[in-house]
């Protein structure tokens, strides 16, 4: 739900006047300090740094599966209805079995035709393709990035992170991108007068207004640090299957805001589309025979 939520506070705040990256920056680096108060007080072997190959494989985690991936995703929820800006990021699953069957040859269950079949059809029903993609271009070019972004993070997961602590691996993972991050969009490239401006909530919520600096604020701590924390938990009490059934709430609930927030609406086409989307993500999870659960970064 608190990631459901970040990503119309997100897109309130983007539209106050904070550049996708800088707000990429600022949600990452404010998670750091979060992470790291954790680890600190409980959990102080997450502090050690990585050696060797863990070190490369969490540099290439924090690159991709974290700064771009944040990035991206901020750019598609942006320029695109909530509920698609999500679906997209989440076909990620489905670019995952494939890589499996036909990069590292694994046994995958022939339902993962099926589950690509539902996907790409569901997507051009969302997209209403035929009409000549009344979607934004450039969003939908994020929320495939997203996409490719997400479903690296999962096969870096599965070389050999997720046998880490998590918390070490985010943690860490975090600071690659927070140091990165910084030097590409820098924090101090935010307006000195935005956070302290007053913005409109937008949408049914326009006739309210909330300080920009407490939405920057809900970004770092409930929409980041905070689900972050809950999700490490949850897979530490779930089956990494329960884990992704779960998550994919993402979408479907994003959908749901942008319709209450936002007076986004979708036809009835597109609805059906969204379902064969989710259907498909769902039966591309289970395709494989030895699937785990990533923890989210939505």
């Amino acid at each position: 739900m608190l990631f459901i939520v970040n990503a119309g506070v997100s897109r309130v705040t983007i539209r106050a006047g904070v550049e996708p990256a800088t707000l990429t920056t600022l949600r990452v680096t404010g998670s750091i300090l979060v992470f790291g108060l954790w680890a600190a007080l409980g959990r102080r072997g997450a502090l050690t740094p990585p050696r060797g190959r863990e070190l490369v494989l969490v540099i290439a985690l924090g690159l991709v599966g974290v700064a771009l991936l944040q990035w991206t995703y901020f750019v598609a929820i942006d320029r695109l209805p909530l509920g698609i800006a999500l679906l997209l990021e989440y076909t990620a699953p489905v670019l995952v079995a494939l890589w499996a069957r036909f990069v590292r040859r694994e046994p995958v269950r022939q339902r993962v035709w099926l589950a690509l079949a539902l996907s790409m059809a569901g997507l051009v029903l969302v997209s209403q393709a035929w009409q000549g993609m009344v979607l934004d271009r450039l969003g939908v070019l994020a929320g495939a990035g997203a996409a490719v972004s997400f479903a690296a993070y999962f096969l870096l997961g599965e070389h050999g992170v997720s046998t880490e602590d998590p918390l070490r691996v985010i943690l860490w993972s975090f600071l690659v991108a927070a140091v990165t991050l910084n030097v590409v969009a820098p924090i101090t490239g935010l307006d000195r007068d935005v956070p302290g401006a007053t913005t409109s909530l937008l949408g049914t919520m326009d006739s309210l207004s909330a300080p920009v600096w407490v939405l920057l604020l809900w970004v770092a701590l409930l929409g980041t640090s905070v689900p972050f924390l809950l999700e490490l938990y949850a897979l530490q009490q779930l089956r990494a299957t329960a884990v992704i059934v779960v998550m994919m709430l993402e979408p479907v609930g994003a959908t749901v805001l942008g319709w209450a927030w936002f007076r986004e609406s979708l036809t009835g086409v597109q609805i059906l589309g969204a379902s064969a989307v989710v259907a498909g993500i769902l039966l591309a999870q289970t395709a494989r025979r030895a699937a785990r659960a990533p923890v989210p970064v939505g």
